[in-house]
């Protein structure tokens, strides 16, 4: 009760129970419910195929797991307040959401996805202008790739793929357009990238009217700032350590830190104690140049958050 009476004074306990979320099911559900976890967002069902769901916290009153591609929709609808799902699915459901920002994680990387057209290797066509009209399409996409083949002035003849859409060109359709994280399959499959319609980060969205009341926008913004949070702490490091007074420059100057390093002096003048944050990638080349140059009781820490 202490926390609700500090996170909003004076208002109705009610008004903590408010926000609807809808998290993506499939491809994209563990590595979002992984990031809740981080975030001190734990989300709790009673199965794992269970799609509903609950998060201990005054800021939420359900969860739904469901479906990326239905998301964006729902959340325009007014179904849910908050919902997380690809920016390929909002364009391909037109729907009508604010996005508070992209979330750069994905079921492999933290790099974007691509929409892009497939064409066999040893296909002529170089653009789509190149296509004829009536070109066969196998698509998870129509409404992207009608949109696509229109502004190309191209007739397409577009069909609803379920799934391994790669395999279906040569023998099937003529071209592909298919989501890709690497380009692999496609590969794999014989095809070159033709073209790329659309770059595509998992974001949050939210409905506008929602959005448009200022309680839920401050509990939006709340949450979205603890799930920043982890994202921008992952693939860092603190690193804490004892320095000579003589040293002290040196180690500073070695330091691949975006701020200014925190440095305090130590007790009775016997150098200072030096802390910043580093990528993980560079620990293992930096530790031993901060050995070498003087530094001392080298502490690694790994970060939960980084808030700034």
């Amino acid at each position: 009760m202490d926390l609700l009476r500090r996170w909003g004074a004076n208002q109705p306990v009610a008004l903590f129970i408010m926000l609807k979320l809808v998290l993506p099911k499939g491809s994209l559900e563990r590595a979002t419910l992984q990031l809740f976890e981080e975030a001190d967002l734990p989300v709790a069902r009673s199965s794992a195929v269970d799609y509903k769901a609950t998060i201990s916290d005054p800021r939420v009153a359900e969860v739904r797991i469901l479906r990326p591609q239905e998301i964006g929709g729902y959340v325009s609808d007014g179904l849910f307040d908050m919902g997380i799902t690809g920016r390929d699915w909002i364009e391909e459901t037109s729907a009508n959401v604010i996005s508070l920002g992209e979330m750069k994680y994905s079921k492999n990387t933290s790099k974007p996805v691509q929409i892009v057209i497939g064409v066999p290797e040893d296909s002529p066509w170089q653009s789509a202008a190149d296509m004829p009209s009536g070109v066969k399409v196998s698509t998870e996409y129509p409404e992207l790739t009608r949109r696509y083949f229109e502004r190309a002035g191209i007739e397409a003849d577009i069909r609803l793929s379920y799934g391994a859409t790669e395999a279906k060109a040569p023998d099937i359709v003529d071209v592909v357009v298919d989501i890709t994280e690497t380009g692999r399959a496609l590969r794999a499959a014989g095809l070159r990238i033709l073209d790329t319609i659309l770059t595509s980060y998992t974001e949050l969205v939210v409905n506008p009217e929602s959005y448009d009341d200022p309680t839920k926008r401050k509990a939006m913004g709340q949450i979205k700032t603890l799930l920043d949070g982890v994202l921008d702490a992952r693939g860092r490091v603190l690193v804490k350590m004892n320095v000579p007074t003589a040293a002290l420059d040196s180690i500073i100057e070695l330091l691949p830190s975006a701020k200014m390093p925190t440095v305090n002096e130590l007790f009775g003048g016997a150098g200072y104690a030096v802390e910043t944050v580093v990528a993980k990638n560079e620990i293992n080349i930096l530790i031993p140049e901060l050995r070498e140059r003087g530094a001392s009781d080298i502490l690694e820490m790994g970060i939960a958050k980084i808030v700034p």
